[in-house]
């Protein structure tokens, strides 16, 4: 049984890694006709590519895939490997000459363990060639190949988790790469990464830039850009119960909600409910 965020009809998901340097690259691919989409981003330091086209009053409405990499600014190179592939399908936004893909991505850094490296345009292009709907492979994989938790003192290993929740017929999906600066908790308080140590947190001197979660949640009921930014807000509120302490001045949180919109229609509350769930979900399976 899946319980990944590939239960939903449409969406594929892909990885390359290189167990080696510590980094990887993990693409979600869209139906053809892509999903509507919206972002948010907390913290000082996200690392983005088009994360501008998701704000709610952007023309574009419609992404074709999302991209999760390490290697930090550099690894932003593997979006263009994996729009490549779409463009090669011919599979894209339509224009007078060609349909061009719309892949935002998001990045972590990922230098504290293995080796200076990043997924390039290669990578990202075998990420989405490789991409599948079967159960998302997790742990130490693709972007979440070096993530780490608890970076005030030592790096704790973490990974890439994906959760699928329901009510009813209403189903949501959460794919989380696990890169903060604080700890990982379950919502009941239980440390599950890092370290929790209280005092060490208050005598920490933290570098900024080196500390992300990126959270991708995927619906199938219809939305409205603004309302898919209204869940991302939601799955941010979400990640806050997990990682502790969430959103510094030293982190860089990045939360991505599409919808294919092949379900019925659901109260946002409820959207809203799940939405959190499969996020807290997802970021205990990544550890």
């Amino acid at each position: 049984m899946n319980t990944t965020i590939t239960a939903l009809p449409g969406l594929k998901v892909g990885h390359w890694t290189d167990s080696q340097a510590a980094t990887g690259v993990t693409v979600i691919i869209c139906p053809e006709r892509g999903c509507t989409a919206a972002a948010s981003f907390l913290g000082p330091s996200p690392g983005t590519r088009e994360g501008v086209l998701l704000f709610p009053d952007k023309r574009v409405e419609k992404i074709h895939a999302l991209v999760f990499s390490g290697g930090s600014a550099m690894g932003l190179e593997a979006a263009a490997g994996v729009a490549r592939y779409l463009f090669e399908k011919g599979v894209g936004h339509p224009t007078l000459k060609a349909a061009v893909p719309i892949v935002p991505a998001a990045v972590i850094y990922d230098y504290l363990v293995g080796e200076v490296a990043w997924p390039d345009a290669d990578a990202g292009f075998q990420a989405a060639a490789s991409a599948t709907a079967a159960p998302v492979l997790q742990g130490l994989v693709g972007a979440g190949a070096g993530a780490t938790c608890g970076k005030y003192l030592e790096p704790v290993p973490t990974g890439l988790g994906s959760a699928l929740v329901r009510a009813g017929e209403v189903r949501v999906g959460a794919l989380a790469v696990v890169n903060p600066l604080g700890d990982v908790y379950s919502p009941g308080g239980e440390l599950l990464a890092g370290h929790g140590d209280r005092v060490a947190w208050l005598s920490a001197r933290p570098r900024a830039s080196e500390n992300t979660t990126l959270l991708a949640v995927g619906l199938e009921a219809p939305l409205t850009k603004a309302e898919a930014r209204m869940l991302a807000n939601s799955a941010q509120t979400a990640l806050a119960r997990v990682v502790r302490p969430s959103h510094t001045p030293w982190d860089g949180d990045a939360a991505f909600v599409f919808s294919t919109g092949t379900g019925r229609p659901a109260p946002l509350g409820v959207l809203s409910l799940l939405v959190q769930e499969a996020v807290e979900q997802a970021v205990m399976a990544a550890v």
